[in-house]
């Protein structure tokens, strides 16, 4: 038994990955809702099995429709979500799920009070079979205990691509928001714990004097009481790689370590997904290419069931908070403060 699920909201590329994960596991995409008409077509090309709605409230008035996937402007989510979940429906949002902790605040109320699912779709850890794999390796103690980590998200800029949003403070939320979100769920996956905080973070502007709005470098030091993490974003990438981005993830324990090469080894191995593991015994190659990844069939079961599988809802909202708290700190005293 699977689902019926609608798209509501198309800005972000994610969304072709967010309906993906749920094809894959046999669900059926029956309807999306954008305004806009290029976004829509584009959309309607790709999965030609979806209704087009002119007015969202036919999508989220439909009671045999129990999940909403939205990708919308990072700014606009967490409205599209409250709506999704005062009708009724489980949420399944790209990353950032929320711009403010004014939206993170009511997207808890509400959830809370309707008790729809609210599950963010952090594409770097879900959708990534190497971070997936990592995770089984971590619990199996092959690294033996955790203690730190280091995440790293170069992406590439491509200005003639992105939409004007894309460089508004105000509408995708602040570097460390928006894919510093990533990172923030995968160091609180690993370190095992919510019990998190933020230590250090910054942002700047350092190679894009014509766009003020756009912060394309930031970094932020989390911990634990167990753990402690880096990470390191960027919109620097090089024409040269190949790839929108070198994504890494190291994580180190006292009985070894483990380098996630997550889209490209360079100048190496073809393809994406590269593990490598150093224990007491050897350094070796894990080729995760086959790996599976669970998250949609486990969100699909979530919706049917009522369950908390996929991903635990605290940990979602702990790693937005996270992710919030970074950008409102590194920007203190900086001309983006809010």
């Amino acid at each position: 038994m699977s689902i019926r699920f609608a798209a509501i909201g198309l800005n972000h590329s994610h969304i072709y990955g967010q309906v993906e994960c749920l094809l894959r596991e046999g669900a059926e995409l029956v309807a999306y809702h954008a305004v806009e008409d290029d976004l829509a077509a584009q959309f309607g090309a790709k999965f030609p099995q979806a209704q087009r709605f002119a007015d969202r409230r036919s999508i989220l008035d439909d009671t045999t429709i129990p999940l909403i996937l939205t990708a919308a402007i990072p700014a606009d989510r967490a409205a599209i979500a409250i709506e999704a979940m005062q009708h009724g429906k489980d949420v399944m949002s790209d990353k950032p799920g929320m711009t403010s902790f004014e939206q993170l605040a009511e997207i808890k109320r509400v959830q809370q009070a309707t008790g729809c699912i609210y599950s963010i779709c952090y594409s770097e850890h879900f959708e990534t079979r190497s971070t997936v794999k990592a995770g089984e390796l971590v619990a199996a103690g092959a690294i033996g205990k955790l203690v730190h980590t280091i995440g790293l998200g170069p992406h590439a800029i491509r200005n003639n691509q992105r939409p004007d949003w894309f460089y508004d403070r105000k509408r995708y939320g602040g570097i460390l928001c928006d894919i510093g979100s990533h990172q923030c769920e995968q160091f609180l996956f690993f370190s095992g714990t919510l019990d998190a905080q933020v230590l250090s973070a910054t942002v700047n502007n350092r190679g894009n004097p014509d766009r003020p709005g756009l912060q394309d470098v930031g970094d932020m030091h989390l911990e634990t009481p167990g753990t402690t993490g880096y990470v390191r974003l960027d919109w620097f990438t090089p024409d040269g790689l190949g790839t929108w981005g070198d994504g890494r993830l190291t994580l180190l324990g006292t009985e070894g370590y483990i380098e996630l090469r997550k889209y490209i080894d360079i100048a190496g191995r073809p393809g994406t997904d590269h593990l490598f593991l150093v224990d007491k015994t050897s350094a070796r190659y894990i080729d995760c290419s086959t790996q599976d990844m669970p998250y949609g069939r486990q969100l699909i079961a979530d919706v049917l069931d009522r369950t908390e599988t996929a991903m635990p809802q605290a940990r979602c909202y702990k790693a937005m908070e996270l992710a919030l708290t970074a950008q409102q700190m590194a920007e203190r005293g900086t001309v983006w403060q809010q």
